[in-house]
């Protein structure tokens, strides 16, 4: 693969994500609302046909529409144009052997989570990476959104005082009911152990619980006390998800992670509270955080307001009082790695700031295992 770059835009490539796929749509949209990238290549489904159509309508030059990732990856490290990143829009099941084939080729990797199906392919893929020198992002969106940042950067500079509370929820309501073969397909898949892996809402919407709380506050979960449960009648993996948590340095927490919760469509919520305050942000009013200092009234930080810090200041692409939400903060994280992938290229030292990688990842699979533990021995304590 060719590191030349001619221009700010960065080659790019993506595996999955053709027809009636979401989350590639979603990447797709990320990745150029701020001209960063080109998409050039992309293998999008493994169905030849389909993967034609695909290519076709994203206007793919069909010398460069693959079927096959393995084949995409050796003919596009061999071009002098050749891609410079890849986006893996998957299955669970093939974000390890993907992101492999693209390590190994010496092509950036940016990847959704979760980051695999087991802690055990998390950590070899972790090696992948540190072999192939290459760069590794994992998706966790919702790190990208300003004022999740400005809670970090509060948390990080001590307004909160040491942390005693961390609390987390993210419930939806979408797999309340069987999934039947004509639903939809990120559907089927996410409630196939095989595609999935072993954890259902806990992998798929539990590890953005966990990775929120750990962004912001900086710290890490020790042990975990989980029960999972599958109310839907036949489902092989988890819907629902309660449990405790105890953090490095002695803070509490407590995660819920539901999918079978009805008039929750993406309600995902963080309260961090300290010994001098606290803070809450929810997903459904994303651009403003409600800072609690205690013994003093609350204060509202918004988007593009007065009070935040100047690298969050800087992040709003629209003015105050006009919202941005879930495809500005994916795109965030892909302005990012775009600006990433560039120091890469100039050999500057390599500096990945906010973005999660795969260290997160390889914690997040840790989360996940810990808690199939814990729920399977009756809602023991497990450590991570």
């Amino acid at each position: 693969m060719s590191e030349q770059i001619t221009d700010r835009r960065i080659r790019l490539g993506m595996v999955g994500g053709g027809e009636g796929a979401f989350i590639g749509g979603v990447h797709r949209i990320a990745a150029r609302l701020d001209d960063r990238y080109q998409l050039v290549a992309g293998a999008l489904s493994s169905d030849p046909e389909r993967a034609r159509r695909s290519g076709a309508a994203l206007g793919l030059d069909p010398a460069r529409s693959y079927s096959d990732f393995v084949e995409m990856a050796r003919a596009e490290a061999a071009r002098p144009d050749g891609i410079q990143a890849v986006s893996i829009v998957t299955p669970n099941h093939l974000h390890a052997p993907v992101a492999t084939a693209f390590l190994q080729a010496g092509i950036h990797v940016i990847c959704d989570k979760p980051i695999t199906r087991t802690l055990a392919e998390a950590e070899a893929l972790a090696e992948q990476v540190a072999q192939s020198g290459a760069l590794f992002v994992l998706t966790h969106t919702y790190t990208g959104y300003a004022m999740i940042r400005q809670a970090r950067a509060m948390v990080a500079a001590g307004a909160l005082g040491p942390i005693r509370v961390v609390q987390v929820e993210y419930p939806q309501d979408w797999l309340t009911e069987p999934v039947s073969e004509d639903g939809t397909k990120q559907a089927l898949w996410r409630v196939d152990p095989e595609r999935a892996g072993a954890a259902g809402a806990l992998g798929d919407i539990g590890t953005h619980a966990m990775n929120l709380a750990s962004f912001v506050t900086g710290l890490e979960a020790r042990e975990i006390c989980a029960e999972l449960t599958r109310f839907v009648p036949g489902r092989q993996v988890d819907d629902d998800v309660q449990m405790m948590i105890r953090y490095d340095g002695g803070a509490k927490g407590m995660l819920w992670a539901s999918q079978v919760a009805p008039g929750n469509e993406n309600a995902l919520k963080l309260r961090v509270y300290g010994a001098q305050g606290g803070l809450e942000w929810a997903h459904t009013a994303p651009d403003t955080l409600r800072h609690t200092p205690f013994g003093e009234p609350p204060r509202l930080l918004s988007r593009g307001g007065p009070g935040l810090a100047p690298e969050v200041a800087a992040l709003g692409r629209v003015p105050a009082g006009h919202p941005e939400g879930f495809l500005e903060a994916f795109a965030t994280l892909y302005s990012d790695a775009a600006d990433a992938i560039l120091a890469h290229a100039s050999g500057a030292p390599a500096s990945e700031g906010s973005l999660p990688g795969v260290a997160d990842g390889v914690q997040g699979m840790r989360f996940v295992e810990a808690a199939l533990r814990s729920s399977d021995a009756g809602g023991i304590w497990c450590a991570l």
